[in-house]
């Protein structure tokens, strides 16, 4: 990725508040293009909800043009039905980014908060916070949702590289025959 430009869409799912966010990173820097949240209450129809989530995410790919795009892995939770509906809302997302052919990756929101703030267990304000000083983000959103996505897109890029190097080796000899710019 020298002198590359990646561009990663992160997205929060949600039937109520979708987050998301939008990083590029430029020689290993990141760098904020997007934090922001659609809305969702008003709508009473399950169904038109998703349409709007579709429709909300082909618009930050057609406007943003990510490489890669990261969300959040539903949590189990103990109501069913809601689990059933935020699953509903994320392959709404991911549908989204296939029909667009982004790479899209998922995370749980462990992993998300692990990688953010070291602390698997850490609460939403604490990984807003972390993502505050990092991005130098002057006031944070009245919702979390919206750090909940930029902290999806972080995340895969704090991840990708394992992700995408997912080489399986027999031994050391053919690691070293494979990668020889890794040793000196």
């Amino acid at each position: 990725m020298i002198n590359k430009e990646l561009i990663i869409l992160g997205i929060d799912p949600g039937t109520t508040i979708m987050g998301f966010g939008v990083i590029k990173i430029i020689d290993k820097k990141m760098h904020l293009l997007e934090l922001n949240e659609l809305q969702l209450q008003k709508e009473k129809d399950h169904f038109t909800k998703l349409k709007l989530i579709f429709e909300r995410t082909l618009e930050l790919i057609d406007n943003f043009h990510p490489d890669e795009l990261s969300i959040e892995a539903p949590f189990f939770g103990k109501n069913v039905q809601s689990m059933l509906k935020l699953g509903r809302a994320q392959g709404t997302a991911i549908s989204a980014g296939l029909s667009r052919q982004i790479i899209i990756a998922e995370y749980s929101p462990k992993k998300i908060k692990m990688s953010i703030t070291g602390n698997g267990n850490a609460s939403k304000l604490q990984v807003a916070r972390m993502l505050q000083s990092i991005f130098k983000i002057k006031s944070l959103p009245k919702n979390l949702d919206a750090t909940d996505g930029l902290a999806a897109a972080v995340c895969h890029y704090y991840n990708r590289e394992s992700i995408n190097s997912e080489k399986k080796y027999s031994s050391w000899s053919s690691f070293v025959s494979q990668n020889p710019s890794k040793i000196k």
